[in-house]
Parts: C-alpha cells; structure tokens; sequence
C-alpha cells in the first residue's frame, strides 16, 4: 500500500504539474523601432514587471516595428482578431473610428502627459469602454506636449503654415494643421523619415521623445515650441490593448498579475515618464545646432481661434452617434484639470 500511495501522489504532481508551472507567452506587437523611448523604457519594463510578478508564468515576445505584418492602422484589429496578444497603438490612426478618445486629441487641451493620462483612463473607463469591443483595455495615456517640426522655414504665426505639407498622426491634429493653413499629410510614424528625405513633407507634428528613434532631428532644422505656459498645440492618445479572450483564458491568478499592471496606476506612470523623456530628446536636437522658437501666448491666441471650430465639430459628429457631446467635452476638460490639481 505505500508503494501505490507513493505511486499515485508521484501520478498526481505530474498531472498537476504543468497547471501550477504552466508558462504563458504573450506576443506583443508595436510600430516603433526598438530602441524608441516608449517600448524601451516602457513596455519592456512593463513585460518584466509581469514577468516577475507571476514568478515568470507570464512573459513576453514582443515584436517591434510591425514584424507581424500589416500596417500601424492594423494593430487594433491584429488584436482584436487575436493574430496578436497584445498591441500598443494610436486609436487616431484608424480615423474616426473611435471618435470618444479623440476629444483628448482635440487643440490646447493638455500640458501635462501625466495629468491627461490619468484624465484619459478614467474617462475611458467612464464613457469609451463601448468603443473597444473584443479587447481587455490595459492602458491609456497621452504624449508629451506635440510640436511643429520643419525641414527648410521657421514657423512663428499661423502665417507661415501656407504651403506646408506638414505631417500629422491621426485626424483631429490633421484638422488642426488644415485649420492653421497647412496642407496635412496623414501618416503612420514609420512613414516619416522616409517621406521628409525626399521632400513627400516640409514638417511634421510631434512630441520630442520619439523624434530621435526615427532620426527625424537630423532631417529637419527648425523647431516651434509653445509657450510653456500655455495648454500643447496637441497630443495623441495611445492605448496599450490586450485580446479579450487571451485575457480571458488566463489562471485568476495571472488575470490578477495583468490587472496590477494595468490601469489608473500604469496610465499615470506612462505619462509621467513621457513627460521626463522630452529634455534628452530635444537635446539631441539642440546638439546639432537646430534653430528653436517659442510660440508666445499672443500668437496662440490667434491659433486658438482659428482652431475653436474642431471642439464644436467633434461635439456634433459624437452627438450624432448617439452620446451627449457637450457633457463628454467637459468631462474630458474637468478631468484633466482634476489631475493638474487647477481648476
């Protein structure tokens, strides 16, 4: 009797034994370039996190640089259908599509990455989650403050915007570029080093972080920068999206793992670091004898004006799909004016 008791507890761990040690491998699937800001300081950093906290049940492949295929406006897709485990990505860059997260998008909103990601999140989980059908939300977050970057003019008034083809990431900033004067050119990231060598744009929008990923500071002379006392031109919102069912078929306790990592908490930390990544990357900049001008908050002023029609358009087209425009525009200031301790 020992020896089959013996047998049989020796029959049982093996059984057991793959359930208690089972190791879950998560293919993770962005558009940057590796060595880009936000998935080495954030997302790898986020992949170990969960690692160590499941005792390395759970882990992460990740692959940079759309090497699953397909383009940057695919990846939501790519993870709603499961082809990938989890993405990060622009909802802006499918346009229109997920009109409720614009509002964030919208001109002169935000001035701190780290207040409107907080804004962001718990507005999405209040008023957007319905926009996200099929996928298990991890984080939401915005940009540091986006400015305009040119090739062969300094931009100072809204003047200067005539006859630039300037590029922008999703559809309210290319409403904004229109409004100000420009000819907006929609493009993923990816698209920009190339489309600015051969001339295809004359500027482009963006934070600094991500501008030395790309080299985009070797190919452009002139920067404009806002007052630092005025509200950003811009930012974009990201979204770091996990499949539903993938999610969902975790043990409770890796669903548990996931959701420590993900949330108010992680939408927090990822904006204040994109706000702390801004000053290495514009010195890269500085570094190579650029031409920088601030914007003062007399000519915004002008900016603002010419752009006060995008809040009410946005108003209106989220009205028409059945939400209450007015209240979801507010919300989205209250909050983030919440989070900036202002009011």
């Amino acid at each position: 009797m020992p020896l089959v008791r013996t047998l049989l507890a020796a029959a049982f761990a093996a059984v057991a034994l793959p359930a208690t040690a089972q190791e879950i491998t998560l293919k993770v699937h962005h558009f940057w370039p590796p060595g880009a800001m936000p998935p080495s300081t954030l997302l790898v950093p986020w992949c170990d996190r969960i690692a160590k906290d499941s005792g390395n049940r759970l882990k992460c492949q990740i692959y940079p640089a759309m090497q699953l295929g397909g383009a940057p406006p695919q990846l939501i897709d790519q993870v709603k259908d499961g082809v990938a485990d989890i993405v990060w990505t622009l909802p802006g860059y499918t346009a229109g599509r997920f009109p409720l997260m614009e509002v964030f998008e919208l001109p002169f909103m935000s001035a701190s990455a780290e207040a409107t990601s907080q804004a962001a999140w718990e507005y999405f989980d209040k008023h957007a989650r319905k926009e996200f059908p099929g996928i298990q939300m991890l984080v939401v977050n915005v940009h540091d403050n986006g400015f305009v970057h040119t090739r062969e003019r300094q931009v100072k008034t809204m003047a200067d915007f005539k006859g630039l083809k300037v590029r922008a990431p999703t559809r309210q900033t290319n409403k904004l570029l229109g409004a100000l004067g420009a000819t907006p050119v929609a493009m993923p990231l990816p698209a920009l080093a190339d489309a600015l060598s051969k001339g295809v744009v004359d500027g482009y929008l963006l934070p600094w972080e991500v501008i030395p990923s790309i080299k985009a500071h070797e190919l452009t002379k002139y920067h404009s920068e806002t007052d630092p006392k005025a509200r950003a031109l811009y930012t974009a919102v990201f979204t770091l999206a996990m499949n539903q069912a993938k999610y969902d078929s975790l043990p409770p306790d890796l669903r548990k793992v996931i959701d420590a990592n993900s949330g108010a908490a992680a939408a927090k930390a990822f904006g204040r670091q994109w706000d702390a990544s801004a000053p290495p990357a514009r010195k890269l900049a500085a570094d190579r004898g650029n031409t920088f001008y601030v914007i003062p908050a007399s000519e915004l002023a002008n900016w603002e004006k010419a752009t006060a029609n995008l809040d009410d358009d946005w108003v209106k087209d989220v009205t028409a799909k059945g939400n209450d425009g007015k209240m979801l525009l507010q919300t989205a200031r209250d909050l983030i004016r919440k989070y900036e301790g202002t009011k």
